[in-house]
């Protein structure tokens, strides 16, 4: 049987000519970078989001570095983030010439602990970067309340969490500056990189917008130091016909997920934990398991695919082996390192295919299978 890990080929053939469509009006203007339809996603965004101001870069990636840059993060400065994450969330730090600081994660949520944060501060840090991850928000009233005290910004990575609440608000809005991935794989995906940044600063939003187009305002004036992070037009059209359907695509996952937890209840597997007060999206679905590396391989002769994220936490990267954190640094963050496992997950997976999937769970871990009217 074939399962899907996403569901980026079934989202364009399901709305092929509204994309075509999009695409062709761009052609037909002849406007591919900054046209129209990249103000067009600034205002549905900022709206979606309910922020005063987006914008638009090249990446989510770039978002993180363009968002540092426009709060004068540089050499000496620390930033608090998580060690369980993509490379990109403290990547971007140190190629800033910052230092990650690295707080260990809650061990049910997979997120920073906010617990641990403040014990972190330091003269030197300037602001904390919690990561949505998963699609859960993180603790961002603890995480606001510590910043506010110690006079330091909020950058919320929300790369995986675009339409995630955390008490009824939008994550990614909470924050100082919230940062976007419209990677193709993500719930909201671009058909290439594409990034955005958000904020109700007008300062800060005016000051990014200048930093992703080289640092000018007006043609070849350049009031400061920038990069080129322009989402060119094509990409932003896309976007704009995929945020019509995201609350419902998100929906559709969280369907999905509540089908995936009762098949797999009375097993030894850990099923993603949800704060009450959260809303998951579920850009992945992502178990705990023992013997996940077992696990993964039995899935292989199944023909079922899966993924890891993510296998080294940061602080055990060798790009940060500089920081000297070593072993046993970030304890819980590596135990769930060597146990999580994501499976497929998107909304168009059939009650036949997660059958299929849990059963092979099921006999891996000798449990029972689906009953045959599972429906």
């Amino acid at each position: 049987m074939i399962v899907p890990m996403t569901d980026i080929q079934i989202q364009y053939q399901k709305h092929k000519s509204e994309f075509d469509s999009a695409i062709q009006r761009v052609l037909d203007s002849g406007y591919f970078i900054l046209g129209k339809e990249v103000a067009d996603l600034e205002s549905a965004i900022a709206g979606y989001l309910d922020v005063k101001y987006a914008v638009a870069c090249a990446s989510g990636t770039d978002a993180l570095q363009v968002a540092m840059m426009a709060l004068n993060i540089k050499s000496g400065d620390e930033v608090i983030t998580t060690p369980f994450t993509f490379v990109a969330t403290a990547e971007t730090v140190v190629l800033l010439g910052a230092t990650p600081v690295y707080v260990d994660i809650d061990e049910r949520t997979y997120n920073i602990d906010a617990s641990k944060i403040e014990a972190a501060i330091t003269p030197k840090t300037k602001a904390i970067i919690p990561v949505h991850l998963y699609g859960q928000a993180a603790e961002m009233d603890t995480i606001m309340e510590i910043a506010r005290k110690h006079k330091i910004a909020v950058i919320e990575d929300n790369a995986q969490g675009v339409g995630a609440t955390y008490k009824e608000r939008k994550a990614g809005g909470i924050g100082d500056i919230g940062t976007i991935s419209f990677f193709p794989s993500k719930n909201l995906g671009a058909f290439g990189d594409a990034g955005m940044m958000v904020t109700n600063n007008e300062t800060w939003s005016q000051k990014m917008r200048m930093i992703c187009n080289h640092g000018s305002r007006v043609r070849y004036q350049h009031e400061i130091l920038g990069v080129n992070s322009r989402l060119d037009t094509i990409q932003a059209a896309i976007l704009n016909v995929k945020l019509k359907y995201l609350d419902e695509w998100n929906e559709g996952r969280r369907k999905i997920v509540g089908k995936y937890n009762d098949l797999l209840r009375g097993t030894q597997v850990i099923t993603p934990y949800v704060e009450p007060y959260n809303r998951h999206i579920y850009h992945q679905y992502t178990l705990r398991v023992q013997n996940r590396d077992g696990l993964g391989e039995f899935l292989k002769t199944k023909g079922i695919p899966w993924a890891v994220h993510y296998p080294i936490p940061l602080h055990l990267q060798p790009a940060f082996a500089h920081l000297k954190y070593g072993k046993g640094a970030c304890p819980v963050a590596e135990k769930i390192a060597a146990e999580v496992i994501s499976l497929p997950i998107h909304p168009e997976l059939t009650d036949e295919q997660l059958v299929y999937v849990t059963d092979a769970i099921k006999e891996f871990s000798g449990m029972r299978r689906a009953p045959d009217n599972y429906n």
